[in-house]
């Protein structure tokens, strides 16, 4: 077992915190690098120290009951002591929560005069089948039947939407509340028969305070953790950049990255071993040098694969080693954006950094730092990448780059 941490806060929350709610760590990552069996290996691990807990797929592609050697449902089901497992019928949990007001939401567009497709398009939510999942997490954190949950969640890009969407739940309400008051001004109740009914909007409203509520659950570091999962691959690095980027940006607070798959530094006398230990040991210097504010963990490739609950409980022992894999690993965002002025803020914590040192190159939506011989990439939300860096700055031990439009564009608006 591997674990380091270069200037981060490792407060010892060994079970989950005090309160009625379980403790939530979410697994996302690029599909296919391993976020199943590391969620599994996790649930495992936490169940032989003892936590109550409950392992939950959300990706529309389950593999959960594969890795684990049980048949699963959308319901849990216990598969080992203080271990249960679900998995997520998200299409069927959407249609049961939605399938009502959408049929309501699109004749009420209908009356207004839109035509029946677009209706039918406008009425469907986007995301609804990933705030579905959310949903049947949050009932579950609340029931008091688990300490711990852990999320094996979907790909990194349909995790990002599902991030965003209580804003867009609070929006879409909103903007349907706002046509049916331009109806009623308009038309001084002669198209009453023609509005929606208001438990239309009224469970709109429902809905986005139940996500407000999971979404302040969600973004509270005390209760719940996202863990990217890695592999040494610089495309799987450059997607999980971006996921950090995004989490960071909706204060979803990350306390850890995995690094899967990794295999044995000893030399062998295969040559084409060798050679291939060495690429990934150069690209995991890379993950390390992108991730250096997070606790880098190391999950090895295995022979044979991790497939059922003891082998699962002994791949997070080997990953986590003493530490309880429950625990918050580390308190605080890795990078954070403000809005001060007319510019944007960018700050990354760099402690024992000196100024003197820095360079910073920016390429479409891609800000690269250089530090001596230590350079880090981070990918730009599209609210920067349109934007032009400034003159960099340290202070305490935090880069702070500012963001502005390009001179010419500011120059013609002026003009």
């Amino acid at each position: 077992m591997r674990w380091r941490t270069s200037g981060v806060v490792c407060p010892p929350v060994a079970s989950a915190p005090s309160g009625t709610s379980a403790r939530l760590i979410l697994y996302v990552g690029k599909g296919g690098v391993g976020k199943t069996t590391l969620a599994a290996a996790t649930a495992a691990r936490a169940a032989e120290l003892g936590h109550r807990t409950l392992v939950v797929s959300t990706d529309i592609a389950h593999s959960l009951g594969d890795v684990l050697d049980r048949e699963l449902s959308d319901e849990p089901r216990q598969v080992g002591e203080r271990l249960a497992a679900q998995e997520i019928n998200v299409l069927e949990e959407a249609r049961r929560s939605w399938g009502r007001v959408q049929a309501s939401v699109s004749d009420f567009l209908r009356k207004e005069g839109i035509p029946d497709v677009q209706a039918d398009e406008l009425a469907i939510l986007p995301g609804m089948q990933e705030v579905a999942a959310l949903a049947q997490i949050g009932r579950q954190s609340h029931g008091g039947a688990y300490d711990c949950i852990v999320v094996d969640a979907a790909p990194t890009g349909e995790t990002i939407r599902l991030l965003s969407m209580p804003e867009a739940i609070r929006w879409y309400a909103g903007r349907l509340r706002s046509w049916r008051g331009r109806l009623n001004r308009v038309a001084r109740g002669l198209l009453k028969n023609a509005l929606p009914d208001l438990d239309v909007v009224d469970v709109l409203d429902e809905l986005a305070v139940r996500v407000r509520e999971l979404r302040a659950q969600l973004t509270d570091a005390r209760r719940s953790s996202y863990r990217i999962v890695v592999t040494a691959d610089r495309m799987v690095l450059k997607e999980a950049q971006r996921a950090e980027t995004y989490l960071n940006l909706f204060e979803y607070p990350i306390d850890a990255v995995v690094l899967n798959r990794v295999l044995p530094r000893t030399q062998t006398e295969d040559a084409y071993l060798n050679a291939l230990a060495a690429r990934q040991e150069g690209t995991m210097a890379e993950v390390r040098a992108a991730f250096a504010a997070l606790p880098l963990f190391e999950a090895p490739l295995l022979v044979d694969e991790p497939i059922g609950r003891e082998a699962l409980a002994a791949l997070g022992r080997t990953t986590f080693g003493e530490r309880d894999p429950t625990a918050v690993m580390h308190i605080g965002p890795t990078q954070r954006i403000e809005r001060r002025g007319k510019e944007y803020v960018l700050q990354l914590p760099m402690p024992n950094v000196e100024a003197a040192r820095l360079a910073l190159t920016k390429r479409a939506d891609e800000l690269y730092v250089e530090v001596g011989n230590f350079r880090r990439e981070i990918a730009l939300p599209r609210t920067l990448a349109a934007l032009a860096p400034g003159v960099a700055r340290l202070k305490g031990g935090v880069l702070e780059v500012p963001f502005q439009q390009p001179e010419a564009e500011q120059t013609g608006r002026q003009a």
